[in-house]
């Protein structure tokens, strides 16, 4: 293993997410991203699925949070649409058995997109009100799987605003508001539901991220982290002040993994150094 090149305060828990730095020209093996993560004393890798898991524990490393196994763009089908709640819960039911085996402690998971055949806007939209239904009802049933499993199901928030890249944004999915998907996670209630609290989709929505750290105290389940515009770098070239935000987290107790998912413009290793770095208060 090699040593560690950071000397880190250990308040932050730092994780990668593993499709950040898979994909454009570099394309990091799992492997490769498991060696960056451990010189620059990153705990986990995250996002990536069962096959993979046994390279992160050969690396002494961990997953923080699984993919919640959807084919394709998993974000489109969700569970605010009761058309595709049969394969979303079983698919998902299926990684939290995983998790549970493997110690890995969340799953991801997403409202969907507000259109009645996910991909076609002209099939008609479901309402807010419909949705948020559907995915308290859908939570319930992955909730009562998860509590015996011993796994946490995170929902997501993404931002819709920004059309300029698949990852960047995504146009038409449903719980692009913070408190909405909040809101769904209390009317749960189960201590194995939380909240995905993206900075990134945060800022791009709202803004105002601290105060909304303090309004989701109570459901924050897991913390996704990415410089706007533009989903880059954790650099001074985007507008979020990382360093408060990060002191945010520990003032709320906030225990878990802070992932981090930019996509890198420049050398990544760099980038992510620098990620590390930034957040490390």
């Amino acid at each position: 293993m090699p040593a560690q090149e950071l000397k880190l305060k250990g308040r932050i828990r730092h994780s990668v997410v593993f499709w950040c730095f898979n994909a454009g020209g570099d394309r990091w093996t799992i492997d490769q991203t498991c060696e960056y993560a451990s010189r620059l004393g990153i705990e986990s890798v995250e996002i990536c699925g069962p096959e993979t898991w046994d390279t992160l524990k050969k690396h002494g490393l961990s997953c923080a949070i699984a993919p919640n196994g959807m084919p394709g763009a998993p974000f489109m089908k969700g569970l605010n649409n009761p058309a595709y709640h049969e394969e979303v819960i079983a698919v998902t039911s299926r990684m939290i058995d995983d998790c549970a085996v493997a110690n890995v402690p969340n799953v991801i998971a997403f409202t969907g997109y507000k259109w009645r055949s996910a991909e076609d806007p002209a099939s008609g939209e479901i309402s807010l009100a419909e949705g948020a239904d559907h995915c308290v009802a859908g939570l319930k049933k992955l909730a009562a799987h998860a509590e015996r499993q011993g796994v946490t199901v995170c929902l997501e928030h993404l931002n819709t605003r920004d059309g300029s890249h698949p990852m960047k944004g995504h146009p038409g999915y449903q719980g692009d508001d913070i408190d909405y998907v909040a809101d769904i996670v209390r009317r749960v209630g189960s201590p194995r539901v939380k909240l995905l609290f993206d900075i990134y989709h945060v800022q791009v929505m709202h803004g105002d991220v601290i105060r909304r750290l303090e309004q989701c105290r109570d459901v924050i389940g897991h913390v996704h982290t990415a410089g706007n515009p533009g989903r880059a770098e954790l650099d001074d070239n985007q507008e979020i002040h990382y360093p408060p935000i990060m002191r945010k987290l520990l003032e709320i107790g906030y225990q878990g993994c802070v992932g981090h998912e930019f996509i890198p413009t420049r050398d990544p290793l760099a980038g992510l150094r620098q990620a590390v770095q930034v957040c490390d208060v």
